[in-house]
């Protein structure tokens, strides 16, 4: 494994070391599980740009438009046939939603 050496305000050493402390862990431990959330969520806000990007550059092409639109269209009541069933199940999935239990007295 490699080695990271890197300066820390007091503030941010004293709140690592607390941490460290209520958990148990190394600090280390706590920074590369920081690190690998930060890498992670960078790069999930960057496939979301990209997405979003290239959502924004279709849509400006006004044929790809009106098919997504059409499309959008055609899903629509299958989307709707979707949630009704769903409702119809109820919260657990077994026909209407279970009814409250009363308290025993």
């Amino acid at each position: 494994m490699a080695a990271l050496s890197l300066r820390l305000p007091e503030e941010l050493e004293s709140r690592l070391d607390e941490e460290a402390r209520r958990e148990g862990v190394a600090r280390s431990e706590i920074a590369r599980t920081a690190i690998a959330e930060f890498l992670a969520q960078k790069e999930r806000q960057r496939t979301i740009a990209a997405f979003v990007a290239e959502a924004r550059a279709a849509y400006a092409d006004p044929k790809i438009r009106k098919d997504a639109l059409t499309l959008a269209e055609e899903a629509l009541p299958l989307d709707n046939e979707g949630l009704r069933i769903a409702e119809s199940l109820g919260r657990y999935g077994g026909g209407a939603a279970p009814r409250q239990r009363r308290k025993k007295r």
